[in-house]
């Protein structure tokens, strides 16, 4: 039997795996069916509603609005100064208009597949993400921690041919579930889009761009799985990436922000990695300094700094490469007992 082929059945008999796999796909299921309850196909009859409770509220409006000015004048008749309650001649110069009170704004909630699915692509890249570094870092770190990857070596003494290997397994895995589950995912909301809302028009570009967009994010599920698979790999612990998780995440998140703002740092978002993810789905951020502006002359148009995909591309590839290297570096040096 292959190296490859075990280190895949070992992958999905690990308990973490398989409850992270059930969360996985409960969670996503739980998004579709919930969404499906609040999305509304939208019917005459349910315009029409709309439409009357519009007017409804207009014509509430509109006698308040002469209640007003009666009571207005009335105070005036009275002689009491009334143009700090009631403004000059008493407000009748504002009335109420039809048009603001639209029948949309009361009509319920209708999901349309075009415009609204790209959001859903990233939360579900989002999603898949956490799976992947949860696994990806308990796969390695408890093979370290047990003693299975010393076991492991003795049978198979290549230490990079198993390490790459035990890599090779866990993306694969990765790639395989997301293209699974991201195809039932965009079939879910592809039929919410027609029972519940409207698909819109769909074009051969438009499923490009949500194919494109499903790839990119799949790129960054995989770095992300990459990059926890090498840090457990070098604490040889699963808390080691863990750890180093959660104090990016502050340091990135947080400490860096308040940093940078007290700093008086242009742009300092730049060097937060929220930032670069946001590029990468988006395809492009730009980042806006209104500090630049001077208000006292009027309104202005503030600095701008774009941000590409392929800056991010950049950014994530090279931290992945780097802890890769790492990884690799410490299976050929350290000591395995």
């Amino acid at each position: 039997m292959s190296l490859y082929v075990t280190e895949l059945r070992r992958l999905f008999k690990r308990r973490v795996t398989r409850v992270m796999l059930a969360l996985l796909v409960l969670g996503l299921a739980g998004i579709t069916v919930s969404f499906s309850v609040a999305s509304h196909k939208l019917d005459p009859a349910k315009i029409a509603t709309a439409e009357a409770r519009a007017e409804q509220e207009f014509q509430q409006q509109l006698v308040y609005h002469e209640k007003s000015v009666a009571e207005c004048e009335a105070a005036k008749a009275r002689g009491e100064n009334v143009d700090d309650r009631y403004g000059p001649d008493c407000g009748k110069e504002y009335p109420p208009l039809r048009e603001h009170f639209q029948a949309e704004w009361y009509l319920p909630f209708q999901f349309e597949f075009r415009s609204g699915f790209g959001i859903f692509i990233s939360v579900f890249c989002g999603i898949l993400a956490l799976f992947a570094f949860i696994v990806g870092a308990s796969y390695v770190g408890a093979e370290w921690n047990t003693g299975g990857m010393m076991n492991l070596l003795l049978w198979r003494p290549k230490r990079l041919s198993v390490l790459l290997t035990k890599l090779g397994a866990l993306l694969s895995s990765v790639l395989a579930i997301g293209v699974v589950l991201g195809a039932l995912w965009t079939t879910a909301f592809w039929l919410i889009g027609k029972y519940d809302g409207i698909t819109g028009k769909m074009t051969q570009g438009v499923w490009e761009s949500f194919a494109i967009s499903g790839v990119r994010g799949l790129g960054l599920v995989l770095a992300v799985g990459a990059i926890a698979f090498g840090l457990a790999s070098l604490g040889r612990h699963t808390a080691m990436a863990l750890g180093v998780a959660v104090g990016v995440g502050v340091v990135s998140e947080i400490g860096l922000r308040i940093a940078l703002q007290i700093a008086g740092v242009r742009f300092g978002d730049r060097y937060v990695l929220s930032t670069y993810a946001m590029a990468w789905f988006e395809k492009k951020f730009t980042l806006y300094d209104y500090r630049a502006c001077d208000y006292s002359m009027g309104g202005c148009n503030p600095a701008e700094f774009l941000i590409t995909w392929q800056d991010s591309a950049l950014v994530f590839g090279v931290g992945t490469a780097v802890v890769l290297a790492a990884a690799i570096w410490a299976m050929r040096r350290r000591d395995i007992t």
